[in-house]
């Protein structure tokens, strides 16, 4: 099991994301000295008689003066058992993207529900994130349960809210978690006023969950998110965007005379010295004849490993071409997916944007808006337009190929980004394919897969 795990939390407003964040890195004694002096000089002067954690993770001073998480904040800490990334991300519907970006490279998302208020539409939105992104581990904490006298009734009252609204979404199953943030009850230490409690802290579930950056079928994974077929990154088929092309002839001496390297990040899978590969737009094949990586020659590299690869054969590789080996992405200048709109101003048919996938950007021209989810409902309807923080379906049109896997399958390779053609502003986050088939009753039209 990996001893990195990234997790992101999220919930509604004032459900005190930022407080149970703060706890964790308070109880398991991952704040340093001076951090937690200015917490509490901060807190004394908002009169307070202890040290508010909140402090810890809302780190910018807007957030500090309205009491709310407005950023991502990102923090880093360890313990004996596993190091971790965190993603404390906002709760306002308005920062929605935020949470999209705060999600999308997640392990586990950590979604908090006020014992006292139960589901919320912002909380339906931030499960329908956590499907659509294809979050290998979703657990809810069932926080402030303190507020509620530490109800057995009422955590499972809403435990079956949970898991109801997380299948009409297509995520197989969670695990929640009753918390007190406030009061530290099942973060990091077993809170004896849960004597009915028999399960993880939250700090035990996250130092256990498997995490490889990449979603496994839900019976698998015991929590998976909806129709995940991925395998860990290490078993998918070989994927390396190109970056640059190095040629250090005219720098370098005579080892590098004729020295032709395509750097890149591995996004999935294995290569080795001697392996076939395909080099597509082209489609022509070669071999591997050689790998650097930081300055040494190796035999072989793994995924999330950056390199550069030098090939058997002279061909014409340029940065956006992708090397790869194993079964082939679809080659394709239609794309028909799923996006979360983050911008102001509607996506409409006709739109003409930019589409970045994996190092690659080309035109892309909307034909058509399938229909957005109802979070609600969990249906997809019809829709003219999609609008800020709308999840749709839309399908594409590009001036030129790319060479696309299915998100389900693959989270590097699936994934796009549609940008604003005058700005440079993203304006939408997209996944290729039935990235909601599962997450819509089967009465509504589906989304359908065709590239």
């Amino acid at each position: 099991m990996s001893t990195l795990l990234r997790l992101a939390t999220a919930g509604s407003v004032d459900d005190g994301k930022s407080t149970l964040v703060g706890r964790l890195l308070f109880d398991s004694k991952s704040v340093l000295a001076d951090q937690l002096e200015s917490v509490e000089r901060v807190s004394r002067d908002r009169g307070l008689s202890g040290a508010d954690l909140a402090l810890l993770t809302d780190g910018l001073r807007a957030e500090r003066e309205q009491g709310i998480t407005i950023d991502v904040a990102y923090r880093y800490f360890a313990t004996a058992k596993r190091t971790f990334i965190l993603a404390d991300c906002p709760g306002h519907v308005q920062y929605t993207r935020n949470t999209v970006t705060g999600a999308s490279t997640a392990d586990v998302v950590v979604l908090l529900i006020d014992a006292r208020k139960g589901l919320l539409k912002q909380t339906r939105r931030h499960l329908a994130v956590a499907s659509l992104l294809r979050v290998p581990n979703v657990v809810v904490a069932i926080n402030k349960i303190d507020l509620v006298g530490y109800s057995h009734a009422r955590y499972e009252e809403l435990h079956d809210d949970i898991a109801a609204a997380a299948r009409a979404l297509g995520i197989e199953s969670v695990t929640s978690i009753p918390v007190s943030a406030l009061e530290g009850a099942n973060v990091v230490e077993r809170s004896a006023h849960t004597p009915w409690w028999e399960g993880p802290t939250l700090l035990s579930y996250l130092e256990s969950v498997p995490a490889d950056g990449f979603a496994v079928s839900g019976s698998a994974a015991g929590g998976s998110a909806a129709g995940g077929t991925a395998l860990p990154t290490s078993e998918q088929p070989f994927r390396f965007p190109v970056q640059s092309v190095i040629r250090p002839q005219l720098a370098g001496g005579a080892e590098y005379r004729d020295y032709r390297g395509y750097a890149g990040r591995v996004a999935s899978g294995t290569v080795r010295i001697g392996d076939p590969v395909t080099v597509l737009p082209s489609g022509t094949t070669t071999t591997v004849s050689g790998i650097d990586l930081l300055g040494a020659r190796v035999s072989q590299i793994f995924a999330g490993q950056s390199a550069t690869l030098r090939l058997t054969d002279e061909l014409d590789v340029t940065r956006g071409d992708s090397i790869v080996s194993g079964e082939l992405p679809v080659l394709t200048q239609d794309v028909q997916g799923t996006v979360a709109w983050l911008a102001e101003q509607p996506l409409r048919p006709g739109a003409r944007l930019l589409l970045k996938h994996t190092t690659r950007t080309t035109t892309a021209i909307v034909r058509d808006i399938g229909g957005t989810l109802n979070l609600d409902s969990a249906r997809l309807e019809p829709a003219e337009h999609l609008a800020l923080n709308d999840i749709g379906s839309v399908t594409l049109r590009l001036a030129s190929p790319i060479a696309a896997d299915e998100y389900a399958r693959n989270r590097s390779t699936g994934s796009f980004l549609l940008i604003d053609q005058a700005s440079g502003a993203t304006l939408a986050a997209g996944m290729v394919g039935n990235a909601l088939t599962g997450a819509v009753h089967p009465e509504t039209r589906p989304l359908n897969y065709a590239i």
